[in-house]
């Protein structure tokens, strides 16, 4: 499991990257088409390890490349 999080981390990283460096949370889960618990542990991960910042109130997070 832990790869897969890692994967789909880097996959939201991408996205992020190409979309401005700023996407709502929703709009992530509905375009990467994975599983939304593991988008969400990914975009934990990401967080946790300072590479991006979650902002806003649910459900309207936006997460934005650090």
């Amino acid at each position: 499991m832990i790869t897969k999080i890692g994967i789909v981390a880097g996959e939201i990283w991408n996205y992020l990257d190409n979309h401005g460096k700023e996407a709502r949370a929703n709009d992530i889960i509905e375009n990467l088409d994975k599983e939304r618990d593991v988008v969400l542990m990914s975009i934990g991960w990401l967080a946790r390890e300072g590479h991006i910042l979650v902002k806003g109130d649910e459900p309207d997070y936006k997460i934005h490349l650090t």
